[in-house]
């Protein structure tokens, strides 16, 4: 894992037990497919303007919890988060996940990835 405070390495290997993940090439194949994909970006405001995975919608980790449910009413769809590496997505789908959501998945690599591959970026 990337150079970060063990602390916060630790609550991510924690909830990446408990978390799927999938990487952004399935994410990048079903979009291509026309898959109707709930992404949901949980970076900064100013990541977000950066750039961002097309179709995605933008609830940033210090909000989604509160903000979830106006998204999302049925805890039984399908939620890919992501941020820049994806550890934060992680942690914020651990907090999905205790919240009574179901299907709840983490985007390995992050943004950093999917734009790294030159696939399409939204601004």
């Amino acid at each position: 894992m990337k150079d970060h405070a063990k602390g916060f390495l630790s609550l991510v290997e924690e909830a990446l037990k408990d978390i799927p993940e999938v990487d952004v090439y399935q994410i990048k194949d079903r979009l291509d497919k026309g898959d109707n994909l709930n992404l949901i970006d949980v970076r900064e405001d100013n990541e977000w303007d950066l750039g961002r995975i097309p179709t995605a919608i933008h609830l940033g980790k210090g909000i989604i919890e509160r903000d979830i449910e106006s998204v999302a009413k049925n805890r039984e769809m399908e939620l890919i988060l992501y941020c820049q590496g994806g550890f934060r997505s992680a942690l914020a789908a651990e907090s999905l996940k205790k919240m009574g959501y179901k299907n709840v998945y983490s985007m390995s690599g992050g943004f950093g990835t999917w734009a790294g591959n030159e696939f399409p970026i939204s601004k």
